[in-house]
């Protein structure tokens, strides 16, 4: 596959693995080009028989992808427009890296809020750094809910208690945490998550492609129902967009500093209370 003109990440392929490094912005905000070149890749990766794995990292060792745009999210429709497809286009591009014969591995060194952890639940296996990696759904904090199969993905990692602690709570939770709870597979220390990640991509992608596809269709192939809870998830979620305290709420959580590098770096356990009277 062609692995330059893609406008929010690098990809560099070797033996079978394919690394993809997003770069997008000062925070890697999941918008409209990035969403873009994730579609473009699944579709081009998927096809592509002599790519066996695919891991993603960032650039930005503060960001995995700090979340979706919400400048973006602001201007999707009230209701799915109609198609034949289950799948709307923000879940077909994510979800294919779930169902291609492909193993797509996350490697998270920063902060992967909102989109940015549905973007790692979408993948297979998720790694992230001790003391660095950080992950949250924080939508219902700002009067929406998670758009782009967190709703979906996490009860099925980690349990409904605690996908609903992390998407009503919307905290933050640390790598450690998050390994405890089934959200990551390991929480491994800075100096060690680089090393892991490439031999377990490189020791994959050194085994035979049709028994790589074939393990990956027999898991997928337990996860029945998944697109159409993927589908209703998207309804609920524009319906949720489009209520009064959604529009307040992300219009004072863009007021009071969210999507600059100041308050992203902040704990989102604590940041709710200044959005208590919006």
């Amino acid at each position: 596959m062609k692995t330059s003109g893609y406008q929010t990440m690098q990809l560099a392929e070797s033996n079978g693995v394919l690394n993809v490094t997003i770069s997008h912005g000062e925070m890697n905000l999941l918008d409209l080009a990035m969403l873009g070149d994730l579609d473009r890749l699944g579709r081009e990766a998927e096809a592509d028989p002599g790519i066996k794995v695919l891991v993603f990292q960032s650039a930005n060792p503060e960001f995995f992808v700090a979340h979706a745009d919400l400048g973006v999210i602001g201007q999707l429709p009230a209701e799915p427009p109609p198609r034949t497809e289950t799948l709307g286009p923000v879940h077909a591009a994510l979800d294919r890296f779930r169902t291609m014969p492909k193993v797509t591995i996350a490697r998270i060194e920063g902060r992967a809020r909102g989109g940015g952890s549905e973007l790692a639940l979408a993948c297979d296996m998720r790694f992230a750094t001790l003391g660095r990696g950080v992950l949250c759904q924080p939508e219902v904090g700002v009067g929406i809910i998670p758009g782009a199969g967190g709703t979906v993905r996490l009860p099925r990692l980690v349990g409904r208690a605690r996908a609903l602690e992390i998407m009503l709570g919307c905290g933050d939770i640390p790598a450690d945490v998050a390994e405890r709870y089934g959200y990551v597979n390991r929480a491994l220390p800075p100096e060690e998550i680089d090393y892991f990640v490439r031999s377990l991509a490189a020791r994959i992608a050194s085994f035979p492609t049709e028994a790589i596809a074939a393990v990956k269709e027999m898991v997928t192939a337990g996860e029945l129902g998944m697109e159409e809870q993927l589908a209703r998830e998207e309804v609920l979620f524009l319906r949720a967009v489009h209520s009064d305290p959604a529009k307040r709420r992300m219009a004072a959580a863009m007021a009071g500093g969210m999507q600059t590098p100041a308050l992203e770096r902040c704990c989102f356990t604590h940041i709710w209370g200044a959005l208590a009277d919006a």
